[in-house]
Formats: C-alpha cells, sequence, structure tokens
C-alpha cells in the first residue's frame, strides 16, 4: 500500500466515524426528549458525507 492511498483510507475512516458519531448524537437527542436539536444534528451526517466525498476527490485530483 501506498503512503497516499494509506492517507487516504484513513481520511476516509476519519470521515465516516464523525458522520456515524453525528448520527448517534441526533438519536440519543431525538430519544431524550430534544427533538429539534436532534433533528438540527440529524442534518449534519449528509453535510458531513458531502465534504468527505469532495475532499477526498480533491485529494485523487491532485494527486494524479
Amino acid at each position: 500500500m501506498t503512503p497516499l492511498t494509506a492517507t487516504r483510507r484513513r481520511a476516509a475512516i476519519v470521515i465516516l466515524a464523525a458522520a456515524f458519531a453525528s448520527f448517534l448524537l441526533s438519536v440519543a437527542l431525538w430519544f431524550t426528549g430534544n427533538r429539534e436539536q436532534g433533528l438540527y444534528v440529524g442534518l449534519w451526517v449528509p453535510s458531513i458525507l458531502s465534504f468527505g466525498s469532495v475532499a477526498l476527490q480533491i485529494q485523487g485530483d491532485r494527486s494524479e
């Protein structure tokens, strides 16, 4: 595995972990009665994944 591939894999794992943590926080807020905050935090998940996808694409384009 090349260092660039390892870096991209690590970045993808961090992005997925951040999205999953946001999802868990959203569910926890929802079920503890803070429904509006849960919905707000739930909106972070697609934003995090979209940002991560774009960032990984830009990183891939620069390496070529």
